[in-house]
This record gives structure tokens, C-alpha cells and sequence, in this order.
């Protein structure tokens, strides 16, 4: 059966899709950029600070969804300038310090709104 997460706690949809989705104890965490949930504005700062706002967001939607960063098996970083990496992977890592989930990372053109960073997320339960 398929469920569809909600939350108010991270930015709403800027297009036709959802925060996230659950089927079958694993839940699919849509792209998540550096908005300010209540703004729903890019916050302010460089990659370090865009990406904690990303990693704020998923954690808002894994709460909601009634999982946790534990819970997390994959993630896509996706970023607008590969030199951005290290100061990503510090701000990533903080959440992930024991059996951090498998990963790939990539550089990209560009991302919506002309931000730094987009991560997506699948966990299982």
C-alpha cells in the first residue's frame, strides 16, 4: 500500500511530486533543497549551511514518516560544483557517523531555485 508523507516541518512541493513515499516499510524521500520550511526561501550561506538545511529537511520528513537517519539504506547528493564536495560530506557525515547508508554523489549544470545542493533519500524499516 502506498502512503504519502506530509509534513509541514519541511518545504512543501514546488512541483508535482511528493515530500515522500511509502511502500512497503520503505520510504522514498523526494529531492530535498536548502528551503526554509516557514520562508520557503533558500537559506542564506554557502555549502555548509545549504547543506545542513537540506539534511534539517529530511530529518523532518524521516520524523513524520516515523523513521530516522538509522533507517536510511541510500542517498544521492547532487551538486552544482563538485569543489563544494569535502565541506558537503562534513555536514552529511555528521548525521551518518555509524553504518552510514550507501551513497553517490554527483556534479551537475544546475539545481532548482540555483542552489548548491539537492540530496535525495530511501530508508527502510
Amino acid at each position: 500500500m502506498k502512503r504519502i508523507i506530509a509534513t509541514e516541518n519541511a518545504p512543501q512541493a514546488i512541483g508535482p511530486y511528493s515530500q515522500a513515499v511509502e511502500v512497503n516499510g520503505t520510504l522514498y524521500i523526494s529531492g530535498q533543497v536548502p528551503l526554509d520550511p516557514a520562508s520557503m526561501k533558500v537559506v542564506e550561506g554557502g555549502i555548509k549551511e545549504q547543506t545542513e538545511q537540506v539534511m534539517k529537511n529530511i530529518g523532518a520528513i524521516l520524523d513524520a514518516a516515523g523513521y530516522s537517519f538509522a533507517d536510511v539504506v541510500k542517498s544521492t547528493c547532487l551538486l552544482s560544483d563538485m569543489a563544494d564536495f569535502k565541506a558537503m560530506n562534513e555536514v552529511y557525515g555528521s548525521r551518518y557517523t555509524e553504518n552510514p547508508p550507501a551513497r553517490a554523489a554527483f556534479a551537475v549544470k544546475e539545481l532548482p531555485l540555483g542552489v548548491m545542493v539537492e540530496i535525495e533519500t530511501v530508508a527502510v524499516k
